[in-house]
């Protein structure tokens, strides 16, 4: 009888966790992937070979991608219906601030959606980029925590090398259009062999992200003699590469890139997925193959309004992601960068995502929400309050689900824990 009433029980509560997850499963098949548009991907990506008149081969070589980026407003049309008054705004802003995506990442904009289209609003200037409310090119104060040429000091034991300035395609809420320029240069040797000489000279300095830019435009003889240099520095334990690139233009990922890569484990690969649309067929063959080679991915979003602020969006996406094997590590609060403030949210609604996760989802799934305090002070996670206040020994607890529960806060003495 006591079987019975504990099992009706468990079954009770199982009922009511589902019901918790309802609203989610009702939506989720309307948000749709990369892979699941394969079909009409496939068709616009056929449009865009004729056009260029490129073979298979040329297709899925990165470095045709690249010379090929769309980058005016004429060409844009030949694909999505651009109308007159939105071409002059896509001039205008594009003299002031550089932008260009590749074929590839174009196929993945729906021509329906127009503007509104998530890759759209990522990839395509718009208006909104003229209304400057901060003139802050440099928020993070990156010029002024740069003790050697290309390096970024904000913590103890780790650091930023800029290796380029390129990009497979230029976001319009980049963080450092300040050093696009009209021309990609990557960094010489002699500007990285300084950045290395100072990783050199501070032993504490055990970890280092190779970013840009995008790590990744640069060739693999080059990436392999930056990597080398890194690993014969005795201190250096991990070294990770920032990239778009598996988004952007995934064809970079190829047999000798992953081969290089192997040969100077341990390495982190942390890429920029921001909306589920952008997990395709060959975006998941890329991170797999790098997976299949050793390497850890992550995912670095930024919360981008109007793009993927909602919390259906980002659970999905971080769903999805985790099936091609790169976990979700941090999403972004977007900064306060001069013409990019449009896509910016509250950190509330950062905040609310992160809640709608916890306990909604695996840990896996739940990447730690962050906001870059300003002046380069470094990343601060915000969290949601799950201590609902504090006494005498004990505190009160408030779980995933708004229940509140005391706690004990007390450390036993010695003589009490034996």
């Amino acid at each position: 009888m006591e079987k019975e009433l504990l099992r009706e029980k468990s079954l009770q509560r199982a009922a009511e966790l589902k019901s918790r997850i309802q609203d989610y499963l009702d939506v989720k098949d309307s948000i749709t992937t990369g892979i699941e548009e394969k079909e009409a991907i496939t068709k616009r990506q056929e449009k865009i070979k004729l056009y260029f008149k490129a073979t298979e081969e040329e297709w899925n070589d990165w470095k045709w991608q690249i010379k090929n980026r769309i980058a005016d407003a004429e060409t844009l049309s030949e694909f999505i219906t651009v109308p007159e008054t939105e071409k002059e705004l896509i001039t205008q802003v594009g003299e002031m601030y550089r932008w260009g995506l590749s074929p590839y990442y174009l196929s993945l904009i729906d021509p329906k959606k127009g503007t509104c289209d998530p890759i759209y609003l990522q990839s395509i200037p718009t208006g909104a980029e003229n209304v400057v409310k901060t003139a802050d090119f440099d928020p993070m104060k990156e010029s002024e925590t740069n003790p050697a040429d290309c390096v970024t000091r904000r913590y103890p034991d780790r650091l930023i090398i800029y290796v380029t300035n390129q990009c497979g395609m230029y976001c319009r809420h980049c963080q450092r259009r300040r050093n696009i320029g009209e021309t990609d240069k990557p960094k010489s040797r002699e500007e990285l062999m300084n950045a290395f000489d100072y990783v050199r000279a501070n032993p504490e300095i055990r970890d280092v992200l190779l970013t840009g830019g995008d790590s990744l435009t640069l060739g693999d003889d080059y990436i392999d003699w930056i990597l080398t240099e890194l690993r014969s520095i005795p201190h250096l334990e991990i070294i990770r590469m920032g990239s778009r690139m598996l988004v952007t233009i995934p064809q970079r990922v190829t047999e000798n890139l992953c081969n290089i890569i192997k040969k100077h484990h341990p390495v982190f690969v942390n890429t920029h997925f921001n909306h589920p649309i952008e997990i395709t067929e060959e975006s998941k063959k890329a991170c797999e193959m790098l997976a299949n080679s050793g390497v850890q991915l992550g995912n670095q979003a930024v919360l981008l309004r109007k793009i993927n602020d909602d919390k259906y969006v980002m659970k999905k996406m971080n769903h999805e992601l985790l099936k091609i094997r790169v976990r979700p590590y941090y999403i972004f609060h977007a900064k306060a960068v001069a013409g990019t403030e449009h896509f910016r949210t509250t950190v509330d609604k950062g905040v609310e995502i992160i809640r709608s996760l916890r306990g909604y989802t695996s840990g896996l799934a739940i990447p730690t929400f962050i906001v870059n305090a300003p002046g380069g002070k470094g990343k601060t996670p915000m969290v949601p309050d799950y201590v609902a206040c504090k006494g005498d020994g004990s505190i009160t607890l408030r779980t995933w689900e708004g229940i509140e529960i005391p706690y004990s806060n007390e450390e036993l003495d010695e003589e009490e824990a034996y």
